[in-house]
Formats: structure tokens, sequence, C-alpha cells
């Protein structure tokens, strides 16, 4: 992977996380930790990469902004299980942190993601110009399906042109992420048991990750964008 490059940031934001206690925060992230590992089994271990957030998770979706949309909308399936997310998506610069890029990823890229999911409501996704145009680019026509949703002013004085998913749009897709939200339902769950019992001899989420991700990737075959 290059030093420095442009990709997508899906950011994955729980919501009031810093004002809730110790004990929810860790039940979030972990709920989130199974969500982010089976809506991102479709994109290939190599196309992607995981980060974690202050207040969430961000995937880098390299050469896919398609992907990346579809991430943001199975991810926010999640909403319905109790896991109060929102999503920001941008296109933007990213450079690899740390000695060899050890350290993850940083750049604008990612801030502007964070920002965009900051102004997006509870189980919404909004998403930058930068990546609306990168979307027309590399699926031209898709980009449609991205309406305006107005111009916002971030803490920095920096405006930002956002868009959010058609609504007529998003009811075309409602039958198929109804699936999508079922096996989310059943990561979820599997979350918090493993968190609430460490000592059951696996790591915390793996069995209740693993039983889903191969269901994911069958049932990601059978449902398009």
């Amino acid at each position: 992977m290059p030093a420095s490059l442009h990709a997508s940031v899906v950011f994955l934001k729980i919501q009031d996380f810093a004002r809730r206690s110790a004990t929810e925060q860790a039940r979030l992230r972990a709920q989130l930790q199974a969500v982010v590992a089976v809506t991102a089994a479709e994109i290939p271990p190599a196309g992607r990469v995981v980060l974690d957030a202050a207040d969430g998770a961000a995937v880098v979706v390299l050469d896919d902004p398609r992907g990346a949309l579809r991430l943001a909308g199975r991810a926010l399936t999640a909403v319905a299980a109790g896991l109060p997310l929102s999503a920001g998506l941008n296109y933007g610069a990213l450079q690899l942190a740390g000695r060899k890029g050890g350290d993850g990823m940083t750049g604008d890229g990612i801030a502007v993601a964070a920002a965009v999911a900051g102004f997006a409501p509870a189980a919404r996704v909004l998403a930058s110009r930068a990546f609306r145009n990168a979307l027309a680019d590399t699926a031209p026509g898709l980009e449609a399906s991205l309406a305006a949703a107005g111009t916002f002013t971030d803490a920095g004085l920096r405006t930002h042109e956002l868009f959010k998913p058609d609504e007529s749009a998003l009811s075309r897709r409602g039958v198929r992420y109804t699936a999508a939200a079922a096996v989310l339902f059943v990561a979820l769950v599997g979350a918090g048991a493993a968190l609430r019992h460490p000592d059951a001899g696996q790591p915390p989420l793996l069995d209740a990750v693993m039983e889903t991700v191969q269901y994911w990737r069958e049932l990601v075959q059978r449902v398009s964008f």
C-alpha cells in the first residue's frame, strides 16, 4: 500500500458515546466490532482497512465507492437491534501513520468523514460532495441516489456540501435490508453475550462474528445495491 493515497472512508459514529457509562461504552464498542466484521465481509481484506475511533470506527475502502455506500447502509440496519449509529461518507487523502504504517492511517479523508457523521442524525447516512463525485466517476448514474441535504459548518468553520440517500431508492431496498438486519441482530446479541462472559474459552466476539460471517458472505451474493 502506498504511503499516501485517496480512498473512500465510512465513519460509523456511536451517538452520544461520551455521555454513556463505561459499561455501556464497552457494550456498544463490542457490538460495533461485530457490525463492522459482518458488513465489511463482502469487501476483500486487501481492499479495506478498519480503524478505531474515539466514538466509533472508520472503514477505509480502497477503489470502491459503491462498496463503501453499501457498507454504510447495511451497517445502519444495526440500529433496529439497538446500536445507535450514524454514518458519514467521504473520499479524500490519507497517509499511513507511524513506522511503515504500523499505527494505521490518518488524513483529511478520515477527518471529513468523521465531521460528516457528526452532522448525520441517528440511523442516517450523509455523504460529502467529494464522495458523490467519486461515486459518479466509478459508477456513473449511481450518484443520483444521493440527494442534496444542505450545507453544514463544522467546529473549525469549514463548510461541507452534504448529500443523503434518496428516500425512494431506500424504499426499494427495504426488503433486502430486512434480511441484512436479521443477520446483524444475531451478531449484536452474540457480541453482548461474549462481552458479559469473557471467560467462556474464546476471545470476546469471536463466536458471534464467525458464526454469522459465512452466512453473510452467501447473503451478499444475492443482495445487490
